[in-house]
């Protein structure tokens, strides 16, 4: 089968050996068709450059794709052991925008290319034994196991296309052109853009956990909405059309940009677009691999800001309410063509029309796939829409992937639809939501509307994922029941032991939203507050970089409350400038994340699936002499940890054995217990009539000059 036609698959239907055939197929083709992409490369050195500095060079993309089964595998529980830990930490987060993302090159002793093809190697046999043996029923769905398999799959197929925008971005010398992945030849003049009538009508979105299709968290749910009539561009806007606003001087006129935009303008310096080329004869096109005359009948390729900057002197030179789609009248237009999904595209006629890598490695003339009066509602470039991404009402995350949606459900990522030529698998799908920054680039460009149905104006967002909200009540909230504030209480409690000492570097190791990082910061000259779930860190992160929250609580049934809260008010301001927050697992730290002269880990030991790997481990984050104080309820569940690797809390040799005794066992060779244990209560409120009430035992250790025998 041509790599470059694969389909996505059908989850519901068939035997299941047939299925995991059929999945044992598409992750091959996948792993291959990724492997085809970095081909582009001409020599290793460019897997090093960083062409974007809010990404991190290809080298990370090539160990990420495949350290995320691993990963993912593990957090599922579905394998206990890792290939490489080292890769697995290190190549592990690549949200690439996320302000939390550590993107500081010292902090990367980056492997060789073919240390990390032999890596991919052992994955790439490593999960096709998993997906041979590991128990399939159908059909597959968002709790089963296979679930996670096609999580990595598509994850792979996502980062194809984002790898690709930052091949497109290298020097060119340091890119080649591969037989296969051709340049469209068709090239020529533009047609004239014009404004079709669209009929107005009900839009219904969102998936059901029985949809037969793999998804991410933020396609399932319901959403209605009723769109008046409108008129939409007959094409995406193509070179030629945007070079008129171009010649117009458009990049330099302030009137026609958001403040946003301005600043961003101010920033790039930008007088084109950024795959635009000028030189003495003009303008020449960047395409993945080459350069080439300019395509002027092909869509222009550029980021929301400059999608908006055009339409509004659009606007201004129509005397016309030009504005971009939203998503319900993107999602109107395509519904009013009947257009079958994809894969259930008929297989003699190929993708509808220039997606999924089915026809060129480029995009093609905005008038070559035409559907009805319209050109291009899928495929070619995606379409910018005025829509910042958010969840459907009955959004969740999936506890595999928390930070897939969440992190960008705050109002500055702007949802894309349609598919480029290179969406392949889910993102070549009807349900596919996916959102960037408005300053980003992706193969993207637009199409215009003309419509008076207002905008709904982005509000700054009150949390409202049920857990989050409770630990931002908990953390910076009132108190309940003459209980003291939990996380202030345990950084009291460090900083009246380290009276004396040196108060360099502190890590708050499973920080939640944040608290104890900042109480600490009071006294330390530095904190790195650590969080396995990026649902934790994002808050922790807002919290530092506006000093505000806002998050809604449940009251009675339906009804909730709404809650502010500043880090002003807690006299916490002065020290976000001494505390750096990030993701990451603390079983698996990177290297950077040392010399402690403190580690707090609070309400986190039994929440590890690995709590003696962790304890037997963590001297060597700490300095000589340096604390650890842990905290725990010793709440000890299988949904965490398994039986046989708790550290107590169980019968040994017939009698009981705390965890308090199976810490200094666990401990001994490296800490000494310096204080009594204490007991520290607190409280999380769960309703305005329910709270969980508990008490967390807390130890402080020091680590000891040199090993005990």
């Amino acid at each position: 089968m041509d790599l470059k036609k694969s389909r996505t698959i059908v989850l519901n239907k068939g035997s299941e050996e047939e299925k995991r055939h059929e999945i044992l197929r598409y992750f091959h083709e996948t792993f291959d068709l990724d492997e085809q992409l970095y081909d582009h490369l001409a020599r290793d050195k460019a897997f090093y450059l960083r062409p974007e500095p809010l990404r991190h060079p290809l080298i990370f993309y090539f160990g990420h794709t495949a350290s995320f089964y691993i990963n993912k595998l593990h957090i599922a529980r579905l394998i206990d052991q890792r290939i490489n830990p080292a890769f697995e930490s290190m190549f592990a987060i690549g949200v690439d925008e996320m302000s939390w993302d550590d993107l500081n090159e010292q902090n990367y002793d980056w492997p060789t290319v073919d240390e990390v093809r032999a890596y991919r190697r052992e994955v790439r046999d490593f999960v096709t034994r998993v997906i041979g043996e590991m128990p399939l029923s159908m059909p597959i769905t968002w709790d089963g196991p296979f679930w996670v398999i096609m999580m990595g799959i598509e994850h792979q197929r996502i980062h194809l296309e984002t790898s690709s925008v930052i091949i497109r971005r290298l020097p060119i010398e340091e890119v080649r052109p591969l037989v296969g992945w051709d340049i469209c030849p068709l090239q020529g003049t533009a047609p004239d853009n014009q404004l079709l009538f669209v009929p107005g009508g009900k839009v219904v979105l969102g998936k059901s956990k029985d949809h037969p299709l793999y998804g991410w968290d933020n396609e399932f749910g319901r959403h209605e909405f009723e769109v008046w009539d409108f008129k939409a561009a007959k094409y995406l806007v193509s070179n030629n059309e945007f070079l008129a606003f171009v010649e117009d001087d458009g990049y330099a006129k302030g009137q026609y940009w958001t403040e946003e935009g301005r600043r961003w303008v101010g920033f790039s310096k930008a007088h084109q677009p950024l795959f635009w080329i000028k030189d003495v004869q003009g303008y020449r096109l960047r395409t993945l691999a080459a350069v080439i005359d300019m395509a002027w009948n092909w869509p222009v390729e550029v980021n929301y800001l400059e999608a908006k900057a055009f339409c509004n002197w659009l606007a201004e030179k129509k005397g016309a309410a030009i504005r971009l789609p939203t998503e319900d009248e993107w999602y109107r237009l395509r519904e009013l063509h009947d257009l079958a999904d994809q894969p259930y595209w008929p297989g003699d006629r190929g993708a509808p029309g220039n997606i999924n890598l089915e026809y060129w490695a480029s995009s093609c003339p905005v008038d070559h796939f035409q559907f009805n009066e319209f050109c291009d509602i899928i495929g070619n470039v995606w379409q910018w829409t005025e829509t910042p991404i958010s969840g459907f009402e009955g959004f969740e995350v999936h506890p595999c992937y928390d930070d897939f949606s969440t992190p960008t459900f705050d109002t500055q990522h702007n949802l894309i639809k349609g598919g480029s030529w290179i969406s392949t698998g889910n993102e070549a799908s009807r349900d596919a939501r996916y959102a960037f920054r408005r300053h980003f680039f992706q193969h993207a460009g637009f199409r215009y509307v003309e419509a008076e149905q207002p905008l709904a104006v982005p509000q700054a967002t009150y949390e409202t994922d049920g857990a989050v909200s409770q630990y931002c009540e908990a953390h910076y909230g009132r108190t309940f029941f003459d209980v003291a504030n939990f996380p202030a209480a345990c950084a009291a409690i460090c900083l009246e032991h380290m009276q004396g000492k040196a108060k360099n570097r502190a890590l708050d190791l499973g920080c939640s939203v944040g608290r104890a990082a900042f109480e600490l910061a009071r006294e330390f000259r530095f904190v790195h507050g650590l969080d396995f779930s990026a649902r934790f860190i994002r808050i922790a992160y807002q919290m530092q970089e506006k000093g505000l929250l806002r998050y809604e609580l449940h009251e009675d049934g339906e009804i909730v409350s709404y809650h502010e809260r500043r880090l002003t008010d807690l006299n916490l301001r002065q020290t976000v400038g001494r505390v750096e927050f990030y993701q990451a697992d603390a079983l698996n730290l990177k290297p950077q994340f040392k010399e402690y002269d403190l580690i707090l880990a609070a309400n986190l030991l039994d929440r590890l699936s690995k709590p003696a790997k962790f304890l037997a481990t963590i001297h060597e984050r700490l300095n000589e002499g340096g604390l650890l104080v842990i905290a725990s309820p010793y709440t000890w569940l299988e949904e965490f940890t398994r039986r046989e690797d708790w550290i107590g809390g169980f019968r040994k040799d017939g009698e009981p054995y705390t965890t308090l005794e199976g810490l200094r066992d666990h401990l001994q060779h490296h800490f000494i217990l310096i204080a009594e244990p204490r007991d520290i209560e607190f409280v999380i409120r769960e309703t305005g009539r329910k709270f969980q009430h508990s008490i967390s035992q807390l130890t402080v250790w020091q680590k000891t000059a040199a090993e005990k025998k």
